[in-house]
Parts: structure tokens; sequence; C-alpha cells
């Protein structure tokens, strides 16, 4: 297909908004939490895939900190801190995967600026683009994982539930479930979502104090207060979606294998991208990167 397949709405089709707040409906009102995350006007369907992304970092994580020798796969800050670990002779930490998580995210992100500059004008396009290398890589790690013959559990770590992968193998997947990750953290930047990076809170837990103040605040009304409401709504459940991924990854990765924690990461990969395919067979005016502002 081509990139310019479907790029942009039909003539006279409104564009997305420029704000990050979401469209107030008739008479001010605004548009439920739950459907912005499927049909938000500026947005469209992006909030509800962008948000099933953020599970599925939990659930990456999760199974890298607790079967891949404590390496991070998706956050680089904790995985940068790791590797230092590693270098001062900390038990329970593997250098290798930590180098290996490193160079796959940079790798990753290269591949999804690239993927950000082939698809300028089109977000769907963009997204189902970059879901679908994500499922190729995750796919590969689960058979890599799979095939390997390893119960993989402590390769690195403190002994948590016996068995290990082999250093090989650990390094491979840390890689590969790497570049996924960077290639998801390059396309979320692109498509600048608010609230919904997919890979980091931090913001989002910044954003929750100052929108506690907006929505409680003895000077906030009407408008504002519904606007800061939305916000506060959006990064309560980017915050939930991440710890609900990483608790059914660490519960599958313990008591069952960290192979079926993988096979989950795949399935929700496989939902993202098909909702996506789905979601930019016809034109629709959210699929349209918003105007810049000079």
């Amino acid at each position: 297909m081509a990139d310019d397949e479907h790029t942009g709405p039909p003539a006279g089709a409104p564009r997305p908004a420029d704000t990050a707040a979401p469209v107030p409906g008739p008479g001010g009102r605004q548009h439920g939490l739950l459907r912005s995350l499927a049909g938000d006007h500026a947005y469209g369907p992006l909030y509800g895939q962008l948000l099933l992304l953020t599970v599925l970092t939990g659930v990456v994580d999760a199974v890298s900190i607790l079967s891949l020798g404590r390496v991070f796969v998706a956050n680089m800050t904790g995985n940068v801190v790791f590797a230092a670990f590693a270098v001062a002779g900390a038990p329970g930490f593997s250098l290798s995967a930590s180098l290996f998580a490193l160079a796959g995210f940079l790798a990753g992100a290269y591949a999804g600026g690239v993927l950000g500059a082939r698809h300028t004008r089109d977000r769907g396009l963009l997204l189902r683009a970059g879901c679908t290398l994500e499922l190729a890589l995750a796919v590969a790690a689960l058979a890599l994982t799979a095939l390997s013959g390893d119960p993989g559990a402590d390769h690195g770590t403190l002994g948590m539930a016996g068995g290990a992968f082999s250093a090989a193998v650990t390094d491979a997947t840390a890689a590969l479930l790497a570049i996924a990750l960077g290639i998801q953290n390059a396309v979320a930047r692109r498509l600048a979502v608010p609230d919904m990076t997919t890979t980091v809170l931090t913001m989002a837990l910044t954003g929750v104090g100052a929108d506690l103040r907006a929505v409680f605040g003895a000077g906030a009304r009407g408008a504002a207060r519904a606007t800061a409401r939305a916000a506060l709504g959006r990064r309560l459940l980017a915050i939930a979606a991440m710890a609900a991924g990483a608790a059914a990854g660490a519960s599958l990765a313990l008591r069952v294998s960290p192979v079926s924690a993988l096979a989950l990461a795949a399935a929700l990969l496989a939902l993202t991208t098909t909702w996506v395919t789905l979601a930019t067979r016809h034109p629709a005016s959210w699929r349209a990167f918003p105007a810049v502002r000079h």
C-alpha cells in the first residue's frame, strides 16, 4: 500500500484540534472519558489504542525484570541505572542484557523515526506500521524463548523462580523487546497524544498533582474544571494500565512461565494492530496531523 493512501480527511472535513484537551460538545459539555478513548473528536481511537500499548509496556517490563537479569526494555532511565549497578558489581544484575537492551532501544527509536518521516500526513498509518513491526519483534522474542528449551526465570537475578534462560537467549530477547519498545516510544512521541506516552509515567504522575488542584481547587470552575477532570482521568487510566500490565506479566512469569507472559504481550500487540488496521480502512479527520503553528 502506498504511504499516501488515505492520508487525510476528505475535502471539507474538519481538521483535528490543535489543543490537548477534549473538544467540548454542544452547550460546552465535554465528551465522556470512555467515549474519548474510542472516538475522541481530535484523536479518534488513538487514546484507546495507546492505552493498550501502555498495558503492553507493563507486561514486557515485568518479564524483563523478573526473567532477563533485572533489565528494563521500555524504561531506559531505569536501565541505565541498572547497568551502572552491574558495573559496580551489585549482585543480581546482568550488564550484557542491559547493554543489549540499550542498543536495541536506540535501534528501535531510529526505526520509529524513519516511520515518522515516512508517514508525515497520516497518524493512523504511522501507528499501524509501528504496531506491525512491534508485533513481528514480539513474536520473534516469543519464538526464541519458547524454542530455547530453557525454563527461563532467574538469569542474572537472585533465583526468584528456579531455572534460567541462557545468557545468549537472555541478551537476544532483551534486544528484540527493546527494539520493539523503542519503535513504540518513537511512534507515540510523534503522535503526541496528550498523556499517552505509553512507556514513561513520570510526567503523568506530575500532571496528576496539577490536575487535582485544577479540579478541586477553590478557583476551579466551568470549562477549565471539566478539561482538568478529563486530563486527570486519562492520566490515572494510563497509570492503572501500566500497573495492570505489570501485575499480569509478573503473575504469569512467576506462576506459569516467562514464555506465557510474552505470549500475552504478543496477544496485546495483535489486538492493537487489528484495531488500528480496522480504524484506518476509511478516511477520518483524526488521522491528519494537526497543522503546525508558526
